[in-house]
């Protein structure tokens, strides 16, 4: 089977407009794809940035995977939350970014979103740190299916740097130039 190694850490949240951050984040894939080693999902420290607008988790990524077929591809889903000072979380951004089909040092820009408030009372409250709305079902961050009902707001990036290694691919006509 062909083998693709992950090697590599979510580095930053950049743009965010709430000071402490935290990210969970994902690695999904199609039903032909196998995991050897690693973890497949994560979360990172609680990270401040006071006069920055940047968060550092340096948060590793060491997977292992293996496949008899490239049809679903993997992809990094990323889940940025927020933390006031009574310890409460809440979503400030969802995003995604497929790993890419190349070998090599890669460092990714995830862009994210929210749900946007849908009314005042809950503007208030995600304004004051009482939390925002939250997705009930992590499938709509890929899937346009029902994304599209979805009212949202662009809010901060998230940077990636992997390092890509692959192996036995050639042996399944697949070729990198």
């Amino acid at each position: 089977m062909a083998e693709v190694h992950i090697i590599g850490q979510i580095l930053k949240a950049v743009d965010f407009a709430e000071p402490h951050l935290y990210c969970k984040w994902s690695l999904q894939s199609g039903n032909a794809w196998r995991l050897v080693q690693g973890e497949v999902q994560g979360q990172s420290q609680v990270a401040s940035h006071r006069l920055q607008s940047s968060s550092d988790f340096a948060q590793p990524l060491d997977i292992h995977l293996s496949t008899a077929s490239v049809q679903g591809w993997p992809r990094l889903l990323v889940e940025v939350y927020a933390v006031n000072v009574l310890q409460q979380s809440w979503p400030v951004g969802y995003g995604f970014v497929h790993v890419p089909s190349t070998p090599g040092i890669h460092r990714l820009e995830i862009g994210t979103w929210k749900v946007a408030p849908n009314g005042l009372w809950q503007s208030l409250r995600e304004r004051f740190g009482g939390g925002g709305a939250a997705l009930s079902k992590t499938d709509l961050l890929y899937s346009g299916v029902e994304r599209y009902k979805l009212q949202t707001l662009s809010s901060g990036k998230v940077i990636v740097e992997l390092n890509l290694i692959f192996r036995k691919f050639d042996e399944y006509g697949v070729e990198f130039k």
